[in-house]
C-alpha cells in the first residue's frame, strides 16, 4: 500500500507523488502518516516534514497551514513550503536577520506586521534546521 501526498502553497504545487510514509509538524508535535491511516484535519505549523519512498527520504521545510487525510491520500496546504536541496542558507539568514532587526522596533509596528515578521523568522528557523541537519 500507498500514500499519495500533494503538498501545495499559494505560489505553487511543492510536491506531488506517492510515498509510503510522511511525517507532519502540527501545532501539537509531529504526526506519522502511513496508509489506512484515519481521516484527519490538523494544523500544521513551521518545521521539517519528512517523506519516505522506499529507501529514500526527502526534508522539506514547511510554514503554518492545514493537513488532510481521507483515505490514502494526503494534502498539504501551506503558506510556505521549500525542498531541502533548494534552500540557500545564506538568503535565509539574511532574511531571518532582516525580520528580527524590524522586529526590534516592534512598537510602531502594526500587529498584522509583527505576525508577518515573525512567521519569517519561524519559516528561516525551520529551513536552517532542515538544511544543516546533515552536519
Amino acid at each position: 500500500m500507498s500514500l499519495t501526498l500533494e503538498i501545495v502553497t499559494p505560489e505553487a504545487r511543492v510536491f506531488s507523488d506517492t510515498i509510503d510514509t510522511v511525517v507532519i509538524p502540527t501545532v501539537e508535535g509531529e504526526i506519522g502518516i502511513l496508509p489506512g491511516h484515519i481521516p484527519l484535519l490538523t494544523q500544521v505549523d513551521h518545521g521539517e516534514l519528512r517523506v519516505t519512498k522506499g529507501a529514500t527520504t526527502y526534508y522539506l521545510a514547511v510554514g503554518k497551514g492545514f493537513a488532510e487525510v481521507l483515505g490514502d491520500k494526503v494534502s498539504i496546504l501551506a503558506e510556505t513550503a521549500i525542498n531541502e536541496e533548494k534552500i540557500d542558507e545564506e538568503a535565509v539568514a539574511k532574511a531571518m536577520q532582516r525580520a528580527e532587526e524590524a522586529l526590534s522596533g516592534k512598537e510602531s509596528l502594526d500587529p498584522a506586521e509583527i505576525e508577518r515578521l515573525e512567521s519569517i523568522v519561524r519559516f528561516s528557523v525551520a529551513q536552517l534546521g532542515v538544511k544543516r541537519r546533515r552536519r
